[in-house]
């Protein structure tokens, strides 16, 4: 990588959206604020805002697939939403597969011992974390 860039990761739900960002380097994905949205727009329309505010160069999207592997009608909400932000910031959209990770980070969550309405709050921001630090891991092996 020739030079420095930030990559947002982005768990995508209907009411609440999970981000994180690399560092400079794309090693580490730190979580930030979990945004709370009330339409497919307001949902661009934020996760623009962050997206330009941190200069990032792409963006990963995590694809809610069935366990089976096939795509359900969240799985088409987050191709729709990438393609809405691809559109507009003109950056690219990776895909991730996504199955488990809200799972994952609630047991992170469980093993931190965590309280429920706590978890409940974080749980978004760390799946976006886990989704984004998978690409960042796997990219890294051919760096």
């Amino acid at each position: 990588m020739d030079t420095y860039q930030r990559i947002l990761g982005i768990d995508p739900g209907e009411k609440r959206i999970g981000l994180a960002m690399s560092d400079p380097l794309g090693i580490t994905a730190q979580g930030l604020p979990t945004l709370q949205v009330s339409s497919p727009a307001d949902a661009v329309e934020q996760i623009s805002r962050v997206a330009r505010e941190a200069d990032v160069k792409s963006l990963v999207v995590g694809l809610p697939l069935n366990m089976d592997g096939s795509e359900g009608e969240q799985a088409k909400r987050a191709h729709f939403l990438g393609s809405q932000l691809e559109e507009l910031l003109g950056l690219p959209v990776i895909f991730r597969d996504e199955r488990l990770t809200s799972r994952q980070a609630e047991l992170v969550l469980l093993e931190a011992d965590m309280r429920r309405e706590k978890r409940k709050k974080n749980i978004d921001r760390l799946a976006a974390q886990i989704i984004l630090q998978s690409y960042l891991d796997e990219e890294g092996d051919w760096k």
